[in-house]
């Protein structure tokens, strides 16, 4: 049976995740709130944020950008602003 998880991104009881996305405070964080589905979300727009920023994973300015980002996305309810990118029309 899954895990399941009060997503604090999605406001709903929601499966969670197998295993923590970091090996830090931050990743047990994560994987005790957020849900699989709110950090799929979340690694779409991250790879939308690498690529279009031009990030370079091995810099931590970068890895710090990215961080902060995905805290705003996963428990500030902020959405990640990407430059050029226009979300599909519903």
């Amino acid at each position: 049976m899954a895990r399941s998880v009060q997503c604090i991104k999605l406001g709903k009881e929601a499966p969670g995740m197998k295993f923590a996305p970091l090996p830090n405070e931050l990743g047990k964080r994560i994987f005790d709130n957020v849900s699989q589905e709110a950090w799929d979300a979340w690694t779409r727009h991250q790879t939308m944020l690498i690529n279009e920023k031009k990030l370079n994973m091995m810099d931590p300015e970068h890895r710090k950008l990215i961080e902060t980002e995905m805290v705003n996305f996963l428990f500030e309810g902020k959405d990640v602003h990407i430059e050029g990118y226009t979300p599909p029309s519903e």
